[in-house]
């Protein structure tokens, strides 16, 4: 991870608790984490505190991935030396992580062009204007566009930071992660849901206990006629509630839950596809590779090899 002047300690200290703790409750460590900065002592955001004792940029050159600067002073340019940094790791493959206004980074060392990205909420317009040849996707929490991975304003940073740890390491292990920061594994909805808005006249009430209820029974052929049921309203009212908290409807919900078992559950061992299905709620053998094939590209078979006991 790369710091320059002005730099967040917030998101700093989300990339530090995501990929740089040990992990005994795991067994092993997961990345090889380490902070870069362009010089010797680097003064953060607004004067906080000043960051010392760490690598210069010549450690991007061996990283893997690379986490951008990201800074509230936005129309600020970015340092020659740090653009060129990634530039350099851009071309030899590496995967690069924007966290909130690391868009800008990424966009201002040109790597961004034609390429889905998002970033803060309140910076939208003026990314929009700077940089029209990327395709911002403002409502959104993050964007996995391949090798190039952004996330939405602050919080948003634990969210693109445990879909990356899913992505390396698969469901169970980014669940233990996530338990550990006290944080959702993942996120309903995206970043539209924290823009200020004028305050309903008769808010509406929360899904938490038909969400848990529904969680518990997820091998169970439910409906979105019993999620209604069980809340006491209409499949109409419903799917609105859905919409307004959780930026989803019931039946999306219902599905990416029920996969998350799913995928649980192989990384647990479970073979027999048939019963992974069934204990899932997804019925039969040919709609669990169906959807996971769809959301995570890879064939139940192919997910065990990678993400199963013994993939190490």
């Amino acid at each position: 991870m790369i710091v320059d002047e002005n730099s967040n300690p917030f998101e700093l200290g989300c990339a530090t608790e995501v990929f740089g703790l040990r992990r005994p409750e795991i067994g092993r460590d997961l990345y090889d984490f380490r902070l870069c900065s362009p010089e010797p002592g680097i003064l953060m955001r607004d004067g906080f505190f000043t960051l010392t004792g760490v690598a210069g940029l010549e450690a991007v050159d061996s990283a893997d991935t690379l986490i951008v600067p990201n800074r509230p002073d936005v129309d600020v340019p970015r340092r020659p030396a740090v653009l060129d940094a990634v530039r350099r790791a851009h071309a030899r493959g590496a995967r690069l992580v924007g966290f909130c206004s690391g868009a800008f980074t990424l966009a201002e060392a040109g790597i961004l062009d034609g390429r889905r990205a998002t970033a803060h909420w309140q910076w939208a317009d003026t990314f929009r204007a700077r940089f029209p040849a990327v395709r911002l996707e403002e409502d959104v929490l993050f964007v996995d566009d391949g090798e190039l991975l952004t996330s939405a304003g602050s919080a948003a940073a634990l969210d693109l930071g445990l879909h990356i740890v899913r992505r390396d390491h698969g469901a169970e292990i980014a669940n233990t992660v996530s338990r550990r920061l006290v944080f959702a594994a993942h996120r309903d909805g995206g970043q539209r849901q924290f823009i200020r808005r004028p305050m309903p006249d008769i808010p509406d009430e929360s899904l938490a206990p038909v969400l848990a209820w529904a969680q518990e029974s997820l091998d169970a052929p439910l409906t979105v006629s019993d999620l209604a049921a069980h809340a006491r309203v209409s499949p109409a009212t419903l799917h609105r509630r859905f919409r307004a908290q959780l930026g989803t409807t019931p039946l999306a919900w219902l599905t990416r839950e029920r996969l998350a078992l799913a995928t649980r559950l192989i990384e647990r061992g479970e073979s027999r596809f048939e019963l992974v299905a069934r204990r899932s709620g997804l019925g039969t053998a040919a709609n669990l590779r169906a959807l996971m094939r769809r959301e995570t590209g890879l064939a139940p078979s192919a997910y065990r090899r990678r993400f199963g006991p013994g993939a190490g």
